[in-house]
């Protein structure tokens, strides 16, 4: 075989992975992005994680010299990461409004007499344990 050859057959293989690769990547900016509009930075940082390894294989494409699905991988986190941040700058600025939604009900189902029923509260029977003549310790 020939090195151009060889060099289809290798592309005709890393292509479809380099897609796969951008794919998943997408996917993983897409859940970041929800992430962060949620408010979870944990999810987040392992949804961003998870992107990295995705990137890494969409630049088996690049051995072809196809360079959109690492230019999609890149640009689907930049992006989205920017649309989680705007979105949960929205929420964040919208919530004094639910707050005070929240404090309207709560008024709301106040009894006629203005007096509000206090929560029921129940009490559990403590035993202490002992361990011979020694009382146990507390933990």
């Amino acid at each position: 075989m020939t090195s151009s050859r060889v060099a289809h057959e290798l592309a005709s293989i890393l292509v479809p992975i380099g897609i796969v690769g951008s794919v998943l990547a997408v996917l993983c900016a897409v859940l970041a992005a929800v992430a962060i509009a949620r408010g979870a930075g944990g999810l987040a940082g392992g949804a961003v994680g998870v992107w990295i390894p995705a990137a890494v294989l969409s630049l088996a494409a690049t051995f072809a010299s196809q360079w959109i699905p690492l230019i999609v991988s890149g640009a689907a986190l930049v992006g989205l990461l920017i649309i989680g941040a705007v979105v949960r700058a929205i929420v964040a600025a919208g919530e004094p409004t639910r707050e005070a939604a929240r404090a309207a009900r709560v008024e709301e189902t106040v009894s006629p007499s203005g007096v509000v029923p206090a929560p029921r509260v129940t009490t559990a029977s403590v035993t202490t344990a002992t361990t011979g003549s020694l009382p146990a310790l507390a933990g």
